[in-house]
């Protein structure tokens, strides 16, 4: 593409609208592109967290598993363990208070399956943020682009209005120049819907291993034992 029909020459020549439309479709551009980035060494690191999971339930106990899941601060599963500690530990002190409590309603089950729940919930949101600039920029740059490609032929029928006649070397560049704009406003859209729907099937998988953990801890806190390790118990 040479500078006299490429994107260069579509900055050099437009004007403010055609201008802003190309800077609009950039920044979606680097904003999508950045949020795949970014997603992808979060999933990343969550694929190496869910690997410690099988290491915490072979601890020893409750507290060395922890610490093998504090070696990622960040961890969704270390918040989930924490969680269901806390949970454990708020309904034990109850039980020696004599006051009444607001949930004193729920038994122990209940109680550690909401905050279980509250768990799941913030980590959702967290593999849910960005996801919004992907949707956005695949479902609305196809139509910037769109509105670039039209602006352009209005300067071309412009052209062809001030020259009286409807010649080829009056038409041509803006014509040109306006099927660039679909095609940038489709390069823009494409990658971001391919890199909306792969996260959205990568954090499917990664809820999918945080509620097994949750059950699995919901089992431990009021059993003590893992749920595998409860029916195999129950073989004998």
């Amino acid at each position: 593409m040479n500078a006299g029909t490429g994107i260069l020459n579509v900055w050099e020549q437009g004007d403010l609208v055609t201008r802003g439309v190309l800077l609009l479709l950039l920044c979606m551009s680097l904003a999508s592109w950045i949020v795949m980035f970014m997603k992808s060494l979060n999933l990343a690191a969550q694929t190496r967290e869910s690997k410690q999971i099988e290491a915490f339930w072979h601890a020893k106990d409750f507290t060395q598993g922890v610490a093998l899941l504090a070696a990622h601060p960040d961890s969704p599963y270390l918040a989930l363990a924490m969680e269901g500690e806390k949970a454990a530990r708020h309904i034990g002190a109850q039980h020696d208070n004599t006051q009444h409590a607001l949930h004193e309603g729920f038994d122990f089950s209940d109680w550690l399956t909401r905050s279980l729940q509250n768990g799941i919930d913030d980590a959702t949101s967290d593999l849910q943020s960005g996801l919004g600039i992907l949707a956005s920029a695949g479902s609305t740059a196809p139509f910037i682009g769109l509105f670039g490609t039209v602006w352009g032929i209005y300067h071309a029928l412009m052209a062809i209005g001030l020259a009286g006649q409807a010649s080829l070397d009056k038409v041509a560049g803006p014509i040109g120049e306006s099927l660039i704009m679909t095609a940038l406003g489709l390069a823009v859209a494409i990658p971001a819907v391919l890199g909306y729907n792969a996260i959205v099937r990568a954090n499917k998988k990664v809820l999918s291993r945080l509620s097994r953990f949750a059950h699995d801890l919901h089992a431990y806190f009021l059993t003590g034992a893992r749920v595998g390790n409860i029916k195999k118990s129950g073989d004998h």
